[in-house]
């Protein structure tokens, strides 16, 4: 092991001088034998069937409530072979397969969307019973496909060519450590530490035995170091945050690092000269994930309402958009105690062709959403597992109700592909079809006053002839303070058909204690397999 070295890194965060360390140094390299005895069961064989690693009575709650494969217009599902697998992290390959860990097996599972076929690779070092949450894939250009695991801080190769699976320990400092979203960038890998307070950069050089990495401490103690993204310059985003406090979007100039790192001879300089850190707006609580689109602004998915934003790095401005309410089917409601269903937006990324997709864990959609025309279509997944959602009285279950726990996403030219935990599918949105509708605002920004109100309308016209559809009307805002209401004829639920477009007229009302700003309001339309809006844009003066 090569000399190991510290610096000490010291700025202010929430008021107060916080003190922490950054690290260059080399740990071991990858292990394919590896004694799983003493870290967690006395037997280590390759893990038989998975189901048995639930009791009859948790079967139904994570192993799927019995339902096969599902299908709309726009979304396919598959179901794996193997039972109760509980999939996770998905990525795709330059073939276009979709490949998954699952982690109630360990394994590692490719599907080939030609042929329609899975393949699950067992991984023999894997202890019988062992489980862990595996957050983070990646598929790199030399054929394998490495991935992060949570139980036992671990790093996972295998490849694609000899099959084969390696593992490499996970830096930690002791305590808590829960490697999550991977990332590949050249010969580099981008981790963040979920609970251990860091981002770790992993230079991997397959001709030495040691892996050299660079951790960024977080500055807030017992914080959440979250997700990451690369802006055009290779400058690292990302969050930090303390549940339901809020906290900061950090960014590392890692070029500027590197490059004085190498001028100076030093290993290592104090890492304060090259972060920056933004405070998050107070209703930002639990920033999971984040992406740039291509027009430089950096997007953060909140997961603890229905909510994402964009974040202007030059004038550090912050907008909020909303989601569409989800539909009562997802969360059921049976007993009455949800007053505000919310849908959860959990990880976003661009998906290379200008739009943001992303993944809404409680409304069981995956959405779409495109910067330039401001529009936003939400996918819904047919599958929903009732054990998730209020949908059991106590006499009886809500029919179609509940959710999959579309935990992840990836994006593979017009296709998505994600995973649903604990329906043990995989699926893919085909964002190729046609939509079935449009929506046409009679103008995009409206302003208002605070203690005042206006009228608008927008109109929503069928694309397809012979096509009757029954939509359900859409209206989500922000802000308490900034009310949508139907007025005139409109009404919350109506048909659509090509002859006969149909007009939908709100009104749109600031209290007298509306903060003078710029919000967004989502108007559309969906019906049971999708939703399509569009982002009126209300400037409170």
């Amino acid at each position: 092991m090569k000399k190991q070295t510290k610096g000490i890194l010291a700025f202010a965060f929430l008021g107060g001088l916080m003190l922490t360390s950054g690290v260059l140094i080399a740990i071991p390299g990858f292990d394919e034998e590896v004694d799983y005895a003493a870290m967690n069961d006395p037997e280590v064989t390759i893990t038989g069937t998975p189901a048995d690693n639930f009791p009859d009575d948790q079967r139904t709650t994570f192993c799927s409530s019995g339902g096969d494969a599902k299908s709309t217009k726009y979304v396919t599902e598959y179901l794996i072979p193997t039972e109760c697998t509980n999939p996770l992290a998905i990525t795709s390959d330059y073939d276009g397969n979709a490949w998954f860990v699952e982690t109630n097996t360990g394994n590692l599972a490719k599907f080939d969307p030609l042929t329609e076929t899975f393949t699950e690779y067992d991984n023999p070092t894997w202890p019988n019973g062992g489980r862990s949450m595996m957050w983070g894939i990646d598929y790199a250009p030399d054929g394998s496909v490495w991935f992060t695991d949570e139980t036992y801080d671990s790093i996972w190769k295998f490849s694609t060519i000899d099959e084969k699976y390696e593992r490499l320990s996970y830096p930690t400092s002791g305590g808590d450590s829960l490697p999550q979203r991977l990332t590949i960038e050249g010969s580099q890998i981008i981790i963040n530490d979920f609970t251990g307070n860091k981002l770790t950069i992993l230079d991997v050089n397959p001709t030495e035995d040691d892996v050299n990495y660079l951790s960024i401490p977080s500055a807030i103690d017992d914080s959440v170091t979250a997700d990451f993204a690369l802006d055009a310059n290779d400058d690292i985003w990302y969050t930090n945050w303390l549940f339901q406090q809020g906290g900061f979007l950090v960014k590392f100039n890692q070029n500027d690092y590197r490059n004085d790192v190498s001028d100076s001879g030093e290993q290592f300089l104090p890492l304060i000269d090259y972060i920056s850190a933004y405070a998050l707006p107070v209703q930002l609580l639990t920033p999971n994930g984040i992406t740039f689109s291509d027009d430089g602004l950096l997007w953060i998915a909140d997961t603890t309402s229905s909510s994402f934003f964009s974040f202007e790095p030059s004038t550090e401005k912050f907008i909020q958009y909303v989601t569409a309410e989800p539909m009562f089917e997802t969360y059921g409601n049976q007993t009455g105690i949800i007053k505000s269903p919310i849908s959860r937006p959990y990880w976003i990324e661009n998906d290379n062709q200008g739009g943001l997709v992303f993944n809404e864990q409680t409304a069981n959609n995956i959405s779409v959403m495109n910067p330039k025309t401001q529009s936003l279509v939400e996918y819904h997944v047919p599958s929903k597992n009732p054990n998730w959602g209020d949908c059991n009285s106590g006499t009886e279950v809500l029919d179609n109700c509940g959710i999959a726990q579309v935990f992840d996403f990836a994006v593979s030219g017009d296709k998505i592909w994600f995973t649903e935990w604990v329906e043990n599918k995989i699926g893919v949105v085909d964002t190729s079809v046609s939509l079935p509708l449009n929506i046409q605002f009679e103008y995009d920004v409206l302003n208002i006053t605070s203690n005042d109100s206006a009228t608008f309308h927008f109109i929503i016209n069928s694309e397809f002839e012979n096509d009757v559809l029954d939509l359900s009307s859409v209206i989500s805002t922000t802000h308490d303070f900034l009310t949508v209401e139907l007025i005139h004829d409109s009404v919350e639920t109506f048909e659509l058909n090509s002859d006969n477009p149909v007009a939908i007229h709100v009104k749109i009302s600031a209290s007298d204690d509306a903060l003078p700003g710029t919000y967004k309001i989502l108007l559309g339309a969906e019906s049971s397999d999708i939703t399509i809006g569009k982002f009126l844009t209300v400037i409170i003066e």
